[in-house]
């Protein structure tokens, strides 16, 4: 652990430019999930806490370094101001925040316009940032979801002032330290979704960390069709076969075992509760299409959960939106949230899928740490250097 968190750093008296994730949902002017703004409360609690001042830098939607009404952060100041149970003052511009009014210095929290409706955040401009450090006396990054982005804001600004991560930060890159840097073996991937194209760093580079690599989903037709089986009308990527022959060998050669499907749950319909049976990964019906692993490879899925001490996830077993071919997504993560619950299992799961997923299947809360981080969370599986974490050190 590179990075310092807030309990390294002074904040008594400081302006602590803190650089958070409220891109929330918003209908009708209304918030419509709050869970982004909960997760900043510890941050800004802490710093409050320790005799600082939080002034929030964050983004909202993608203007493109103009400014754009319905993009402005002033929508968001009601709801985020009940979530942190604090007064919020906004700053429509940044000759305001560096000229801040009694009424802006007498706030308990400080919150700038979106700062993407200035181009020097996305371009990473070295000026922009001068002027942003200028606010300030210390950095903190809360944004773990913008950490793969080099931008201003997440990246320039930890080289101008005394860095530190905030609290979500903290826990977020604690749970993947945990899951990927130093785990505690077995450890047990499962990696589902569409397509294994968009997921080849991914798998390339978990082979060569963990013990045993349960794949599901669209993307084990396409292994199943790379072992000569005939896959039907199965969402299949044919053209994928010789990179898919390439994992297993890669995965052999790091001594890493895949799971593969030994039977599927086949239907001749994409729609819930369509006419299904369960047949052999090798005998799929050619007019058919696989929806979900089977009774057997859930049951293997299961003992390999209760054999390992640590389980990375991303992305459903199968075509879990539809009944009953989420049973398989369902069974094997009520399984890893028991195992979690009983204290033999740490359980780390991302990806926008995977929250649903888990979700649906009542198991989120028992798991050990779910990221809403998305982009940066793949980044961070598939082993690259995310800038916003580099550069507080990590």
């Amino acid at each position: 652990m590179g990075w310092k968190s807030l309990d390294d750093v002074n904040l008594a008296g400081k302006t602590v430019l803190t650089r958070v994730d409220i891109n929330v949902p918003i209908e009708n002017g209304q918030v419509t999930d709050t869970t982004r703004l909960d997760r900043i409360k510890p941050t800004i609690d802490s710093i409050l806490a320790a005799g600082g001042k939080p002034m929030l830098l964050a983004h909202f939607g993608r203007p493109k370094g103009k400014v754009v009404d319905e993009m402005s952060l002033r929508h968001v100041v009601p709801a985020l101001s009940e979530a942190i149970g604090h007064s919020v003052q906004f700053i429509e511009t940044l000759e305001g925040a560096e000229n801040l009014t009694a009424e802006a210095k007498a706030a308990e929290v400080l919150l700038l316009e979106n700062i993407r409706f200035h181009p020097g955040e996305e371009a990473n401009d070295p000026e922009f940032a001068t002027r942003l450090a200028g606010l300030g006396d210390v950095y903190c990054n809360d944004a773990f979801s913008a950490a793969h982005r080099a931008h201003a804001s997440t990246e320039a600004l930890a080289r101008h002032l005394p860095a530190c991560a905030g609290r979500l930060m903290q826990a977020e890159l604690s749970a993947l330290e945990a899951a990927l840097g130093a785990p505690e073996r077995p450890v047990l991937a499962v990696v589902g979704g569409a397509k294994v194209s968009t997921k080849l760093d991914l798998l390339g580079n978990l082979v060569e960390k963990v013990d045993k690599l349960v794949i599901g989903g669209g993307m084990a037709n396409t292994f199943l069709a790379a072992q000569g089986l005939n896959v039907g009308t199965s969402l299949c990527e044919h053209d994928m076969a010789d990179t898919a022959r390439e994992i297993m060998g890669k995965a052999g050669a790091a001594g890493c075992e895949i799971l593969l499907p030994a039977d599927v749950v086949v239907a001749r319909e994409f729609k819930a509760h369509a006419t299904h049976e369960v047949v052999p990964a090798h005998a799929c019906p050619e007019d058919a299409m696989i929806l979900d692993a089977g009774p057997q490879a859930v049951a293997r899925i299961s003992t390999a959960i209760e054999a390992s001490k640590t389980l990375i996830w991303n992305g459903p077993l199968g075509a879990f939106e539809l009944e009953p071919f989420d049973a398989a997504t369902n069974t094997a993560a009520r399984h890893a949230a028991e195992a979690s619950r009983a204290g033999t299992l740490v359980s780390v799961a991302g990806g926008g899928d995977t929250v649903a997923a888990l979700n649906q299947a009542g198991a989120a809360e028992d798991f050990t740490y779910i990221s809403t981080a998305g982009g940066a969370f793949l980044e961070w599986m598939e082993g690259k250097t995310l800038p916003g974490v580099a550069a507080l050190g990590g």
